[in-house]
């Protein structure tokens, strides 16, 4: 229902403004965000979120992609998105040009990145990761020479292609014993352009649509493409157990792999105006409450829960990441709701959940059991609210779920 960067994330941000966030830590002002797929809710939150208002010539904009009468199709990828506005980004005074993906979870000071792409006189510098044997084959590997260039690239190699694709590690500054468990190099998928460079590639390879797969293997033979190494955490989050699995991992102890306590790096978000969220009687353990919650004589365990969000009497909640609200119900209306049989907002009392997403508005009705007993990996139910991906039951955005349903 939404563009990925627009997904909420950790109670009240999107993941969108890790990027956008980076970049302001990394003293980066000017920030063009492109735009297709269902991104109405992904604008309205940059529009709302980032405005240097006139102390600086920085902005974060977004850039729809548009039918005109040279390009009649929409993005075909991204490096079709940049070539179908290369002519705004041809007139900025700048070197370089930092590519960024808007669903990765990571901190980076981006200014290590283009020091490297310096240093290293570089027309392309990609970021990779360092992983070991297990997760190499889901990703596309590269191998480098001992000066850290690319010199070449396997999309999700098996067997003895992906031995062939080892690399000593040590060249990116990995200590020998981390580079022997880790011997492959993965790309995050964000990227240092030299101004020239990615002119001059996009404008040569017309039919090419994608950065990662075509423009840049295709360049690898004669440009030099160098290899940045980020060893901290990163999260791709492309599915929607990637997505719950890097919410709940947030409520870890001592430490979670990822933290929005740094004060020297902040994540930013919209600012909203909300009261503290009041906890009436309620057990809460090892979880995230967003603000303006309201949370009444219940049990909340390992859950994320986003702002706004109504938990009703003796209810259980558990392994769960709720996205919140996006308004409160008025007391009288939310009184009538009840009173005609209607579902009102939020979880209704006695209601247990374990092991599920519940999207934005959803009305979730009383004595209601979202269990997954039966421990269906896949389903469709989309006419009655919710769906099953990896196990997870996903209760839809404004779905209702009736008094007494058991899923």
């Amino acid at each position: 229902m939404r563009a990925k960067p627009a997904v909420p994330l950790a109670g009240k941000y999107r993941l969108i403004d890790i990027p956008v966030s980076n970049c302001i830590n990394s003293e980066i002002y000017q920030i063009y965000v492109l735009t297709q797929f269902n991104s109405a809710s992904l604008n309205r939150h940059i529009t709302r979120a980032y405005n240097f208002a006139g102390f600086t010539d920085g902005f974060v904009e977004v850039l729809a992609a548009q039918q005109t009468a040279e390009n009649p199709s929409w993005f075909q990828g991204t490096a079709d998105a940049v070539r179908q506005y290369l002519w705004l980004l041809e007139e900025c005074d700048v070197d370089e040009y930092i590519i960024l993906s808007g669903d990765h979870l990571y901190r980076m000071d981006y200014r290590h990145f283009v020091e490297h792409h310096r240093e290293t006189k570089a027309d392309i510098t990609l970021s990779v990761v360092p992983i070991g044997e297990k997760l190499a084959t889901s990703f596309g590997l590269m191998k480098i020479d001992h000066t850290g260039r690319v010199i070449d690239f396997s999309e999700k190699p098996k067997g003895d292609a992906l031995k062939q694709m080892q690399v000593d590690t040590t060249v990116l500054g990995l200590k020998p014993d981390e580079a022997k468990e880790k011997p492959y190099i993965a790309s995050m998928g964000i990227y240092v352009f030299s101004k020239e460079a990615l002119i001059k590639l996009l404008q040569a390879n017309p039919e090419q649509t994608d950065f990662g797969k075509e423009i840049i293997p295709g360049a690898s033979g004669d440009h030099n493409v160098q290899a940045y190494l980020f060893n901290d955490y990163w999260e791709d989050i492309g599915t929607i157990e990637a997505f719950y699995e890097a919410n709940l991992a947030l409520t870890r102890q001592p430490q979670p792999p990822f933290s929005f306590y740094d004060k020297e790096a902040p994540i930013y978000t919209r600012a909203r105006y909300l009261p503290p969220t009041k906890l009436l009687d309620s057990h809460v353990t090892q979880s995230i409450i967003g603000e303006g919650c309201i949370l009444k004589d219940c049990r909340i365990h390992h859950s994320v829960l986003g702002v706004r969000s109504r938990i009703e009497a003796d209810c259980v909640i558990e392994d769960t990441l709720i996205m919140g609200c996006d308004f409160y119900e008025p007391f009288a209306e939310r009184q009538s709701n009840v009173e005609t049989g209607r579902v009102p907002l939020g979880i209704g009392a006695g209601t247990t959940v374990r092991r599920a997403i519940i999207d934005k508005n959803a009305r979730i009705g009383h004595d209601v059991q979202i269990v997954n007993k039966d421990h269906v990996e896949e389903a469709e139910r989309e006419k009655q609210g919710f769906l099953i991906r990896n196990g997870i039951v996903v209760v839809l955005k404004n779905a209702v779920i009736p008094d007494g349903t058991v899923i």
